[in-house]
C-alpha cells in the first residue's frame, strides 16, 4: 500500500536559522499521525511543507505517491487544512462559508451534512462574527472537511479552547477518522495526542527525537506512574534515585519528578527516605505516565510547559 505521506531527510532554513533539520516520516492511509513538540520545534514549518505552502531547502516529500512538482493542482483538491487561526468573513453565515469552500473543489460533500457533522446545524444562518471561539474552530474544521479530503491537516486545532470546546472538537476529528480520512495533527497537548493519534513523532529543535505509538513511547520510561513531590527543606531529585522502585529521578516544577512501578508501594519508602534526610513531605502528586514524561526524560524539560 502506498503511504499517504513520505518524508525523507527534510530540511528547511530561514536564512541562518534551521527550522527543520533532517526529518524522516511515513504516514499510512487512514492513520492519525501526531507531530508533538514545543513552540519552535519545527511542527508548523513541517506542516506547511507537507501542505505545499513552503518549498523545502532540501529533502523529499511525497503526498499520496506524488511530489508537489508532479501534481500541484490535483493534490490540493485532495487535502483539507485547518489552521490554528482561520479568519473568515464576519458577515457570511456558516452555511455560506461552507458553500464557498465547497465551490473550490470538483468533488465534495453536501454543506448541510458537514455542518451537522461539526455540530453547527443550529448556527447555519448565524454570521461568523456571532460565533464563540469553539464554534469558529468547528467551522474552520468544516471548511477542511467539505472537500472530502484524502488527507486532513490540523495545526493545533484546539489551541485557546476551553475543555468542553476542546472535547467537542476531538469528537469531530474522531468522526472524520471513522470516515477513513488520513490526519496529520500538531499539538502540545499530550491528552489530545494520546486520544486521537495512532502514532506520534516528538520534535525538538527541528529533529525527531522519538517516534512510535503513544503506548510504545510511554513504555520507554520503564514505569507506569510518575510521582511529583516537594519536601521542606527542598531535597535534590538525586536523593530519591536510590529508593527501590524508582526508575528515574528528575527535577520537576515543584521538586522531584520520579518514575516508579507501583506508587502505593514506593510512596511510604519515599517519605521515610526524606525523613532520614531531615526533610518532611510538603506536596505530592501522582499520575499515570504520559508523553510529556517521555519528553522530560529526553530533554530535561516539560513539553506541555514549553508549549
Amino acid at each position: 500500500m502506498t503511504p499517504a505521506i513520505e518524508v525523507s531527510r527534510l530540511v528547511h532554513r530561514y536564512g541562518t536559522v534551521t527550522a527543520v533539520a533532517g526529518i524522516d516520516l511515513e504516514v499510512s492511509p487512514g492513520e492519525c499521525f501526531g507531530l508533538l513538540g514545543p513552540n519552535g520545534a519545527g511542527k508548523t514549518t513541517t506542516m506547511e511543507i507537507l501542505e505545499g505552502l513552503l518549498t523545502p531547502t532540501s529533502g523529499q516529500v511525497r503526498i499520496l505517491g506524488r511530489t508537489w512538482d508532479e501534481g500541484n493542482g490535483d493534490l490540493r483538491e485532495r487535502l483539507g487544512v485547518a489552521l490554528q487561526e482561520t479568519t473568515l468573513a464576519d458577515r457570511l453565515t456558516c452555511l455560506e462559508v461552507i458553500r464557498l469552500f465547497r465551490s473550490f473543489h470538483r468533488r465534495g460533500r453536501d454543506p448541510e451534512e458537514v455542518l451537522a457533522q461539526v455540530g453547527l446545524t443550529d448556527k447555519r444562518d448565524a454570521w461568523v462574527m456571532r460565533l464563540s471561539g469553539g464554534q469558529r474552530q468547528r467551522l474552520a474544521l468544516a471548511t477542511a472537511l467539505v472537500g472530502d479530503p484524502d488527507i486532513l491537516f490540523l495545526d493545533e486545532p484546539t489551541t485557546g479552547l476551553d475543555p468542553t470546546a476542546r472535547r467537542d472538537l476531538w469528537q469531530v476529528v474522531e468522526d472524520a477518522l471513522r470516515r477513513g480520512h488520513t490526519c496529520v495533527l500538531t499539538t502540545h497537548s499530550m491528552e489530545e495526542a494520546e486520544r486521537l493519534c495512532q502514532r506520534v513523532a516528538i520534535l525538538d529543535h527541528g529533529r525527531v527525537i522519538a517516534q512510535g505509538t503513544p503506548a510504545e513511547l510511554v513504555a520507554t520510561l520503564g514505569a507506569s506512574e510518575v510521582v511529583e513531590l516537594a519536601t521542606d527543606p527542598p531535597l535534590p531529585p538525586a536523593v530519591f534515585a536510590v529508593v527501590p522502585g524508582v526508575h528515574q529521578a528528575l527535577p520537576g516544577p515543584r521538586g522531584a519528578r520520579l518514575t516508579v512501578d507501583r506508587s502505593s508501594e514506593v510512596l511510604p519508602e519515599l517519605i521515610r527516605h526524606a525523613e532520614r534526610q531531615g526533610a518532611a513531605l510538603a506536596s505530592l502528586d501522582i499520575h499515570r505516565a504520559t508523553l510529556d514524561d517521555v519528553f522530560l526524560r529526553l530533554t530535561g524539560r516539560s513539553l506541555e510547559a514549553d508549549g
